[in-house]
């Protein structure tokens, strides 16, 4: 999944519809097929919430913003750069995909609050990844190879940015209003 986070920043930014389509299209199916198998799961299996591995996958704190944030940048730094990102990829598939089988094996089982609070986790992260990622390729001045195609990708890059900028203050609302609840 990681390699197609990256590339759903990198079609952003370079303004590339079909490479940014593509890789959601990637990713919404691996997301499917751990959901399926964690709704199986949590169907057929007892859940059980003091575990501490589902316990921390449903609670979500600005730190987890953060974390996702820097998760963002290291993995566009780690492709751009050349450095090796299978210890990123494995950071990135291992903060994603947890919560989102928590969620998945919660919900299947009927502990709905509980459930919500591993999706807000899961948002936190894609949310996060996402506009860090954009926000890194843009720093760098990554641009299409040709004349005709940047004022797309800045466009593209400008509505990214603010889509998934929005969408992080209502999360940071959302957090805030279960942390207190």
């Amino acid at each position: 999944l990681y390699e197609h986070y990256i590339s759903v920043c990198l079609g952003t930014t370079l303004g590339d519809s079909t490479l940014a389509i593509q890789s959601l299209k990637a990713n919404l199916l691996g997301l499917a097929v751990a959901f399926a198998i964690s709704l199986l799961l949590g169907f057929t299996l007892p859940v059980d919430l003091s575990l501490g591995s589902i316990q921390s996958r449903t609670q979500v704190s600005s730190g987890d913003v953060i974390l996702a944030l820097a998760s963002g940048c290291a993995g566009v730094l780690a492709y751009t750069t050349g450095a090796p990102a299978a210890l990123i990829g494995v950071m990135f598939d291992v903060a994603l995909l947890p919560p989102f089988v928590v969620f998945g094996l919660l919900l299947a089982s009927g502990k709905f609050s509980a459930a919500s609070n591993a999706l807000l986790l899961v948002s936190t992260n894609v949310i996060c990844v996402n506009l860090a990622g954009v926000l890194t390729f843009a720093v760098q001045g990554l641009r299409p190879r040709t004349w005709w195609e940047v004022d797309r990708a800045k466009k593209a890059t400008r509505l990214a940015v603010a889509t998934w900028t929005l969408l992080l203050a209502l999360l940071v609302g959302l957090i805030t209003l279960a942390t207190r609840v």
